[in-house]
């Protein structure tokens, strides 16, 4: 392992300390983790909240035994695996995880992270692996879209939605939203849309039809656990998909058979922490070739908020309100 001073052998993280709401994160005392090969220890200078953080903290879940949440996070280099030739120690980088980001130090596997481009400090940068790695997995990996067909992301202003709508429209895909309120849809529509509508509304279906040239959806990216189905079958287009991203607590999709077969509508979902290491690699090489060039310029994530570490748990109140547009990142004191 190469280091690059004396590293501490302990430090005060975020836990959690068991199910409940956001007054069971704690700060406590933990282990600084030593990489293993193909892994670097990062020393985090912000990391981003996701839904996934309150579902896990809701549950009382220690994943993999660890006990502090974190999924993506942005600092400096501190230490290296055997085996890391890509990064240098102090490279500025931003990571997906697999937990650990509410803390001082942080393991990475190298594969999946990538260097801080110029354009975005640490917090910005916090606040881009989870969303961007889990569009390009479910869009291009997952459901195949291309440049021919349509997008809708359910919930465009969120993490994932609105950074997606900034990156694919750059790109040249349509991809048109939904949003709970007028403010989120203009916001959306900012963001890139094509179009933007309210997920509630009686008419969303033909609505969206309409801005699609009555071509319909291709790939459709569903955060409500099939909140919408009824509508989301009637606006895809022939042979389209629908990913899921919540399980909605265990929720049962009933899935009207005879709409599913006329269009040959496939449905399917994924969660990414438990996804293989090979294959979030494939979608950090993905990222790394069309979505790093834009990062800093025409990609740029909106900062909702930014609580000190120590505030994670009013951090978690103001996700669970579910008012903020873009993204909630935490501050760590270096």
């Amino acid at each position: 392992m190469t280091i690059s001073h004396k590293l501490p052998t302990e430090q005060t993280a975020i836990v959690i300390t068991g199910a409940g709401g956001p007054e069971v994160l704690h700060p406590a005392t933990v282990a600084v983790p030593a990489p293993g090969p193909g892994q670097i220890l990062i020393r985090v200078a912000a990391a981003g909240i996701n839904r996934h953080d309150c579902l896990q903290r809701a549950a009382g879940i220690h994943h993999d035994g660890q006990p502090v949440p974190g999924l993506e996070a942005a600092g400096h280099v501190a230490a290296l695996g055997a085996g890391v030739t890509q990064f240098g120690i102090g490279d500025a980088v931003m990571a997906l995880l697999q937990g650990g980001g509410y803390a001082p130090f942080a393991l990475a596997e190298a594969a999946v992270t990538m260097p801080v481009p110029e354009g975005l400090d640490m917090l910005h940068a916090a606040a881009v692996p989870e969303a961007l790695f889990t569009a390009w997995w479910n869009f291009f990996a997952l459901m195949e879209l291309k440049t021919s067909g349509v997008a809708l992301i359910h919930g465009g202003t969120s993490g994932v939605g609105h950074l997606a709508l900034q990156a694919m429209s750059a790109l040249g895909y349509r991809v048109i939203a939904t949003a709970g309120s007028a403010d989120k849809i203009e916001a959306a529509r900012r963001f890139g849309a094509l179009d933007a509508f309210h997920y509630n509304d009686p008419d969303l279906a033909q609505k969206v039809l309409k801005a699609t040239g009555d071509v319909g959806i291709s790939a459709l990216l569903d955060v409500s656990a099939g909140a919408h189905l009824a509508a989301d079958l009637a606006m895809m287009a022939p042979d389209g998909c629908i990913a899921h991203l919540s399980g909605g607590g265990g929720a049962t999709l009933n899935v009207p058979l005879k709409a599913l077969m006329a269009k040959r509508i496939r449905i399917t979902g994924s969660l990414l922490r438990p996804l293989a290491l090979s294959r979030k690699a494939k979608v950090a090489q993905m990222l790394r070739r069309d979505v790093l060039p834009l990062l800093g310029t025409r990609v740029r994530p909106h900062l909702a908020a930014t609580f000190p570490l120590e505030q994670a748990a009013a951090a978690h109140r103001q996700m669970e309100e579910g008012r903020h547009i873009g993204k909630i990142v935490l501050a760590v004191a270096s």
